[in-house]
C-alpha cells in the first residue's frame, strides 16, 4: 500500500511542476502578445492580464509542489538529517524559479504600463526551473522513501 501511495505522489508532483512549467510559458507567450515598444535596453509596455493569472497559478503550483515533496518526503526520513540535507539542489531551484515566476508576474500585476530596462523571459526561466524542480523533487522523494526501507 505504502508503494502504491510512493508512485501516487511521485505521480502528482511531476504532473504538478509540468502543469507549473507549462502555465510559465504560456504566460510568457500572453506577455509577448501584448504592444510594447522598444529601444535599446529600455521598453515600454502594456501589462498583461492573462500573463499575470497563469504567472501566478505557475508560482502557486511550483510551491505547493515543493511543499508536497519536502512535507511527506521529509516526514519519511525524519530520523535521517543527512537526507534532509540533501535536498538542498532542490531548494535552490525552487528558489530561483519562484523568484522568476514572481518577477515575471509582478511585471504584468501594474493596472498601466510601464517603462524601464528590458526584463524578458523570466517566465520561460521559471517554466524551465520547473521542470527541473519536478525531476529534483522525484529522486528526492524517491531516495528518502528508499532510506526507510
Amino acid at each position: 500500500m505504502a508503494r502504491v501511495a510512493g508512485i501516487f505522489l511521485c505521480l502528482l508532483i511531476l504532473v504538478m511542476d509540468v502543469a507549473a512549467g507549462i502555465l510559465g510559458f504560456e504566460a510568457e507567450i500572453a506577455q509577448n502578445k501584448v504592444k510594447h515598444l522598444r529601444l535599446w535596453i529600455f521598453e515600454c509596455r502594456e501589462p498583461s492580464h492573462q500573463a499575470f493569472m497563469l504567472g501566478l497559478g505557475a508560482a502557486v503550483l511550483l510551491g505547493l509542489a515543493h511543499a508536497i515533496a519536502n512535507l511527506l518526503g521529509g516526514c519519511n526520513c525524519i530520523c535521517s538529517q543527512q537526507e534532509f540535507e540533501k535536498a538542498s539542489s532542490n531548494r535552490v531551484v525552487l528558489a530561483i524559479g519562484l523568484s522568476m515566476l514572481v518577477i515575471g508576474t509582478m511585471s504584468n500585476n501594474r493596472s498601466d504600463g510601464s517603462c524601464g530596462f528590458s526584463h524578458h523571459h523570466f517566465l520561460s526561466i521559471g517554466g524551465i526551473c520547473c521542470f527541473v524542480h519536478g525531476l529534483f523533487c522525484i529522486a528526492y522523494y524517491v531516495s528518502a522513501t528508499a532510506s526507510m526501507d
